[in-house]
């Protein structure tokens, strides 16, 4: 456990739901965990006790990825948790592939409407449909990278081959959804569901509070153990998410200080404002040491890129610690604090302005 984690609390402990099976956190509300094929192995998802139009059901927050295994988990969580009452609905915090990858086919498992908001359920049906790139993989985001300072043969290659790395993990998605918007009221098993949209991680995130059961469902936007990822990518180069994302941060203010936080990856915990405010504190230490680095000589991203992780880092992980470079590297151009030059290399690079 690091440093930050000792001043969270986590009321289960070392509790977690085993595979196929779910542990109860709140009334009504049950915490499934499903593998991912990441150095980030896990991911929860969130059952909710429901009635729709007099039928007795239960809501599933979040699907996983699209894999065998999972929809194998899935039916022995059907089986075993359900108590014999179907799907009413899906809701999907965002559209990154372990929360969307299997919206399509839970809904059509239990003839369930999908409930999302517009820009992710837009986005991830673009991308579910391509062949050419989206996210972190193709020829685009090797262009992307490379302009970046991600010149490595070896690895360039492997980010060409990867895309299909988003339809591979969503198929496909559903024809049709329900919008659901920040400030919306969502009633979900006879209680209000306040709807939160935060941006930066994810275009348009949604995250769940009830006041009555004293639970915030969190996504990505708040997680105890890991920061949550922000970044920048090729289909949307000149994109400056750092501040949104920081920004977003203060719309849980008003969220009482004993809120239980069921994150999507890590375990559920209470101490959110003591969270956010580590969250800011971090960022606002590493946007330091990239002025300070910048000040030193131009950097690339990719110069950042160990500024900022000091630890090994695989394909798959280096591609998001670019896009987080970027990321601060962008918060500090757009604020007017560093400027940037495109070298006769082709390699962009930024000096303290």
């Amino acid at each position: 456990m690091n440093p930050n984690e000792h001043q969270l609390q986590y009321p289960f402990a070392d509790t977690q739901p085993g595979p196929g099976r779910a542990f109860e956190v709140a009334e009504g509300v049950k915490w499934i965990r499903m593998p991912l094929p990441f150095a980030l192995d896990h991911i929860n998802l969130w059952l909710l006790r429901d009635e729709i139009d007099g039928r007795q059901g239960w809501t599933i927050v979040d699907c996983g990825i699209s894999r065998d295994e999972v929809k194998t988990l899935w039916e022995q969580v059907f089986e075993r948790e359900l108590g014999g009452l179907p799907v009413l609905r899906v809701i999907v915090t965002h559209m990154h592939p372990d929360h969307v990858g299997l919206a399509h086919w839970l809904c059509q498992r239990w003839n369930a409407p999908l409930w999302m908001t517009m820009t992710d359920f837009m986005v991830a049906s673009l991308w579910s449909s391509r062949t050419d790139g989206g996210g972190p993989g193709g020829q685009s985001a090797v262009d992307h990278f490379a302009r970046h300072g991600l010149v490595d043969p070896a690895a360039q290659a492997q980010i060409r081959e990867r895309a299909n790395y988003y339809p591979n993990l969503v198929p496909a998605m559903p024809g049709h959804y329900a919008r659901i918007m920040h400030g919306d009221q969502l009633r979900i098993g006879g209680r209000p569901w306040r709807v939160i949209v935060g941006y930066g991680h994810a275009p348009e995130h949604a995250s769940f509070h009830s006041p009555d059961l004293g639970v915030l469902i969190s996504g990505d936007m708040v997680l105890p153990r890991i920061s949550t990822n922000v970044s920048v990518f090729d289909y949307e180069p000149d994109a400056n998410p750092l501040p949104l994302y920081l920004r977003s941060l203060e719309r849980y203010a008003d969220l009482p200080g004993d809120t239980l936080v069921l994150p999507s990856h890590g375990r559920p915990f209470k101490g959110l404002h003591e969270r956010i405010a580590q969250q800011q504190a971090h960022h606002r230490d590493r946007l330091q040491d990239v002025l300070d680095a910048c000040r030193a000589q131009p950097q690339s991203t990719s110069d950042i890129v160990p500024v900022l992780f000091k630890r090994k880092l695989d394909l798959h992980q280096l591609t998001f610690a670019m896009g987080e470079a970027l990321a601060h590297l962008h918060a500090l151009y757009f604020e007017g604090r560093l400027t940037r030059r495109l070298g006769d290399d082709g390699i962009m690079r930024f000096a303290a302005a």
